[in-house]
């Protein structure tokens, strides 16, 4: 198996090559204030998130047998250790410094998985040790967790999801260095040569490629400190789950890394991302709702303050999709450097929903590649020669509406704003305030009503705009 050579990212390894000892110092700035402050700053009620506590026992993987040289496989220690802690009302299984080689992991109630200073969690990339769970056909992922309560993954070590063994690469992606590289490794090829695949069986299972990180209908969820790279598809996934906190967690997959994004919060309520770094192959930051809620919409109360993100289609994403719902967004003192997208709210007809009242102030960007801010109700659409524009709307329909953007920075970018609507259902009641940015384009819109601008300079002009079409 190919093992790509580690990327440095001002100190963090992004790669695949499982090495202990190495530093987390970033470029990312602390947050300019503490977490406490923007919970009380919220635009909207702020939202109680409960926090998870745990006795004070310990559960060292060591005393159920595990062997941390990096060979042994560690996967019945793992689970015993963190049977013995739930059985016994919680507390912390710890995993010392070492390399401790494991299948999948699942994590129970009142356990905090605690990864101690130059603790490298490597999952296999033997995938007969990841058998199907659920009634999909599932794969399970390298974390998982289904109905369980008051968990948490804490410390200073690393996990390593060995997504290298299970995604496909876009020669599109690599340099002619790179690929030629990766076709010596072995592997399998699409039949128009576009798309490399670790083996044959992981192309004609990519639709059930796990996650790394999936929570589903968890209740009280921490990460802290901790570093999860290199997954198979998304790092952190929790879908359907309340009262999540992420805190100076290090969220890393590769740029080529297809379906990577960092972390993608879906149809949960509370959340708190603090002072997270980000580096993905598709989006870094990511909001999704799908399914309807019986008490409103599916996600909601949310929480983004000081993050970075590098690397990444979008750096904080809304959708695509959107059709469960989604409102109560504060996003707050973020940088995003280096990302396709800086602001980027994404959807479609079949997958939309409304989304409103979303708060984002205090973001510094440079270098972005395309559009500082997108809303974008087309995207990926319907099949070439087909066309949407003559359907009536629907609880399906993306449905843009009361954002408000302000104090936004950027400093070099393709195109300032872009806003696509559909006819039917164009973007509306968008605020622009106190917003400046370098760009070649400046804005572009299509099917947007009651756009306001004020305080908006683009390469120096002034753009103040009260509303209206």
């Amino acid at each position: 198996m190919l093992r790509f050579k580690p990327i440095v990212l001002a100190g963090m390894l992004l790669g695949a090559t499982p090495i202990t000892g190495y530093t987390q110092t970033t470029l990312a700035q602390e947050p300019p204030h503490d977490l406490s402050w923007y919970l009380t700053h919220t635009p909207f009620a702020s939202p109680k998130v409960a926090q998870v506590a745990f006795p004070q026992r310990e559960f060292l993987i060591t005393n159920y047998g595990a062997i941390g040289n990096g060979k042994t496989l560690n996967t019945a220690a793992f689970q015993q250790a963190i049977k013995a802690c739930s059985a016994a009302g919680g507390g912390s299984v710890v995993v010392p410094a070492g390399r401790w080689l494991t299948g999948p992991i699942e994590l129970l109630s009142n356990v905090d998985l605690l990864l101690k200073k130059d603790a490298l969690v490597q999952f296999s990339s033997d995938h007969t040790l990841y058998p199907t769970i659920g009634n999909k056909g599932a794969i399970a992922s390298p974390v998982y967790s289904n109905g369980q309560e008051n968990i948490a993954i804490t410390g200073e070590g690393v996990m390593d999801g060995a997504g290298e063994s299970w995604r496909p690469v876009k020669k599109s992606k690599m340099t002619d260095a790179q690929w030629q590289e990766l076709l010596r490794s072995g592997g399998v090829l699409s039949p128009d040569g576009q798309i490399w695949w670790p083996g044959r069986e992981c192309m004609e299972n990519d639709s059930h490629r796990p996650y790394m990180v999936a929570f589903s209908n968890c209740h009280g969820i921490r990460i802290e400190g901790v570093t999860l790279r290199n997954s198979p598809k998304f790092v952190f996934y929790p879908s359907h789950c309340t009262d999540i906190t992420l805190d100076h967690a290090h969220i890393l997959n590769d740029w080529w890394a297809q379906n990577g994004d960092g972390i993608d919060i879906s149809a949960c309520k509370r959340v708190i991302i603090y002072a997270c770094t980000v580096n993905a192959g598709d989006d870094g930051i990511c909001m999704k709702s799908s399914g309807a809620s019986p008490d409103g919409p599916a996600l909601e109360d949310i929480i983004v303050a000081g993050c970075t993100v590098y690397r990444a289609h979008g750096g904080f994403v809304i959708g695509s999709n959107t059709d469960g719902g989604m409102r109560n967004i504060y996003v707050a003192d973020c940088h995003f450097i280096g990302t396709d997208v800086g602001l980027r709210f994404k959807s479609n007809m079949g997958r939309g929903g409304l989304a409103h009242d979303i708060f984002i102030q205090d973001i510094a960007m440079r270098d972005i590649v395309r559009e500082a801010v997108l809303f974008d109700t087309y995207y990926e659409d319907v099949p070439a020669g087909a066309t949407r524009k003559n359907d009536h709307p629907t609880d399906k329909t993306p449905e843009f509406r009361d954002f408000h953007l302000s104090r936004i920075r950027c400093q070099g970018a393709a195109t300032a704003i872009s806003i696509t609507g559909l006819p039917q259902m164009p973007v509306s009641a968008i605020y622009f305030d106190n917003v400046e940015i370098t760009s070649g384009k400046a804005i572009v819109t299509t099917e947007a009503r009651n756009i306001h601008f004020h305080e908006v300079r683009i390469n120096g002009v002034s753009y103040n705009k009260p509303g209206g079409d």
